[in-house]
């Protein structure tokens, strides 16, 4: 019973002191909400568009074909198809037409490519949905296209992609075959790459080097050094966005050295009073244990449900530019809530750890002092 009261006595006079030095304690809070508020949008975010990068490149093709010349992508005659066919292990092989259309009228960049279901619909096209936002209004459904030799070819909507594409197909215009060719005058029997599929995931880099072997101009990319690019640039931003961060980071380890340094003199007093009255040592030191949890886990949780609504309800308005890249026409969507156990593990123990701490160290100093010396200083 008497250790039962003795930790409602603790706990009392804790939420006592914090209401004392209410006006400190909810701007500390504010501050420190902050810091973990951005620091987590940024973890958040990084990881998540790497989780949906996978997702959608799930049904990507496992491994792509180019051919190079003087070190630069290239058309790649589809008469290598064949040979690529007859190597053990290949399960089929398709060419693949697409390219980049610059359009002067908004300044972006769209990906062409050849859907096979519009060869019956020639003059017809299929659009993103950050191509149908730029559209200049009066168009009535009709998009001008500068062709190699300086004619326009008038190409008719016909249908718009869905939303949830939209992480890839945001810019992506799909077309014939015939008005692809009539667009970038490509010469027929070649192909802008090839699709391999392989009957043996395992045997994928054995393939791709007997490839380079047969057709030494040829370059093979596996889906899944797609995937590890996909990792590193995100990594990068996201690095990027942290560096960008620093400066509010180093000013929390300041506010937190500062802590650690030394208590104000009412805080002193208040401690020595504790140890007048028959406080222990052990006592104080789990009273300022409790301060320190209760502001830094307040904080913590604050900063990461505001960090959470920020990336997957908000887009992560603050950081669009920096970890979405620079582009004309960007991709409207929600990312899927994904979090990582290790990286909200990491940002804890980075953040509310060492505040606690020294919240600490101070306490133990003052409490070990005599206590009318430390009422009287």
């Amino acid at each position: 019973m008497r250790l039962l009261e003795k930790q409602k006595n603790i706990i009392d006079f804790t939420l006592s002191s914090l209401l004392r030095r209410k006006g400190k304690n909810i701007s500390l809070m504010v501050v420190y909400t902050f810091i973990i508020f951005l620091v987590a949008s940024v973890v958040l975010f990084t990881n998540s568009i790497k989780k949906e990068a996978s997702l959608v490149l799930r049904d990507a093709p496992e491994m792509m074909v180019q051919r190079l010349v003087a070190g630069r992508h290239d058309l790649v005659p589809v008469r290598y198809m064949d040979q690529i066919k007859a190597i053990k292990g290949v399960q089929a092989v398709k060419p693949r037409l697409w390219g980049y259309y610059y359009d002067a009228t908004n300044g972006a960049n769209y990906t062409v490519m050849v859907n096979e279901d519009l060869n019956g619909h020639v003059g017809g096209i299929i659009i993103g949905r950050g191509v149908a936002r730029s559209l200049v209004a009066g168009e009535q459904g009709v998009i001008p296209f500068k062709t190699y030799d300086g004619t326009y070819s008038f190409l008719k909507i016909k249908g718009i992609l869905p939303s949830d594409s939209e992480l890839v197909a945001a810019d992506l215009v799909l077309m014939s075959e015939v008005d692809f060719k009539k667009l970038f005058a490509i010469p027929d029997g070649y192909a802008t790459d090839l699709t391999v599929e392989v009957r043996n995931t395992k045997e994928l880099t054995t393939i791709a080097n007997k490839i380079t072997h047969i057709f030494p101009d040829t370059r093979p990319i596996l889906r899944d050094e797609i995937l590890r690019t996909y990792d590193a640039v995100f990594n990068w931003r996201g690095g990027l966005a942290i560096v960008v961060l620093s400066c509010a980071f180093f000013a929390f380890v300041i506010l937190a050295w500062d802590k650690a340094t030394g208590l104000s003199a009412e805080e002193k007093k208040e401690i020595g009073i504790l140890k007048a009255i028959g406080w222990e040592t052990s006592d104080v030191l789990q009273m300022k244990f409790w301060e320190g949890a209760v502001v830094s886990l307040s904080s913590f949780l604050a900063g990461m449900i505001l960090g959470y609504l920020h990336v997957f309800f908000a887009s992560s308005g603050f950081f669009e530019p920096i970890l979405k890249g620079w582009s004309v026409l960007y991709p409207d969507f929600r990312l899927t809530p994904f979090l990582s156990v290790y990286h909200v593990a990491t940002l804890f123990f980075l953040t509310v750890i060492p505040y606690t701490v020294s919240t600490i160290v101070p306490s133990w100093r003052a409490a070990t002092i005599d206590p009318d010396s430390v009422m009287r200083s």
